[in-house]
């Protein structure tokens, strides 16, 4: 099975520009995520719109894909890159995975697990969540949660808390019920990527600002595997001091 590991790259955040570029402990973000990721696949490639980026891939030895400035989302700018590479490499890969360019400290274990399912023929789509810790605030929209079902296939996702317990105090349903996180990281069979970009935006999507949802909307399954490991997103400057603070700490291990 040829695997396809792509890190989409944007400048332009709007909540942090210049993400991917943001140094920790001597290093730009995107080089520790490239370096990880290398590490469970052979073929990994940072796409990105921005020759800032790019020559910051080239200076440190990785391999970057050029994309169009005008892709929506990270799935999109996937789909273009599995083109671009296949086209380069010759290779007709079977699967790609869409690895967050802003998770410097993720684990090829998780890589590897996300990729796992695709023994099955049947999975079209794979994701990890790893449960609630006691005391992690369950209710915080910024971290979507995942219903999941007896066979592993993800039934809903959403930034409210759901299944609602009835009859319970709201501070009580984490002790009556086993609340997942969803981890966004992605894997898709390459004809099915190529086929979940042409969909339009789902309502279910819309009103969630999911886009994991315009899938489930349209009839496609999701695996969601289960994951221990705690991922660390730099989402604001904020998070990134936090995880520069973690770097030390690594290091120094």
């Amino acid at each position: 099975m040829y695997i396809l590991g792509i890190i989409p790259a944007r400048y332009a955040s709007t909540r942090f520009p210049g993400k991917p570029l943001a140094e920790i402990a001597g290093k730009p973000m995107v080089q520790w995520v490239y370096e990880r990721s290398i590490k469970a696949f052979k073929h990994v490639y940072v796409a990105t719109d921005d020759t800032r980026i790019s020559e910051c891939v080239s200076g440190f030895g990785g391999e970057c894909i050029i994309t169009s400035p005008h892709h929506k989302s990270g799935t999109d700018r996937c789909a273009e890159a599995l083109t671009i590479a296949s086209n380069e490499t010759g290779i007709q890969f079977d699967v790609v995975v869409n690895i967050q360019g802003d998770e410097p400290f993720i684990d090829a274990e998780q890589l590897e697990a996300v990729v796992k399912p695709f023994g099955n023929q049947e999975v079209q789509i794979s994701t990890l969540a790893k449960l609630f810790a006691p005391g992690e605030d369950v209710f915080n929209s910024n971290s979507p949660k995942v219903v999941v079902s007896s066979t592993g296939k993800a039934l809903y996702f959403s930034r409210s808390v759901i299944p609602f317990i009835r009859g319970v105090e709201k501070n009580d349903w984490q002790f009556k019920h086993s609340y997942y996180k969803h981890i966004g990281l992605y894997a898709y069979r390459s004809n099915v990527l190529q086929s979940i970009t042409e969909l339009k935006q789902s309502p279910l999507e819309l009103a969630e600002s999911l886009e994991q949802l315009r899938w489930l909307e349209n009839g496609y399954n999701i695996h969601v595997g289960v994951t221990s490991m705690e991922s660390l997103a730099v989402d604001t400057p904020d998070d990134l001091e936090r995880v520069r603070e973690y770097a030390r700490k690594f290091l120094k291990a």
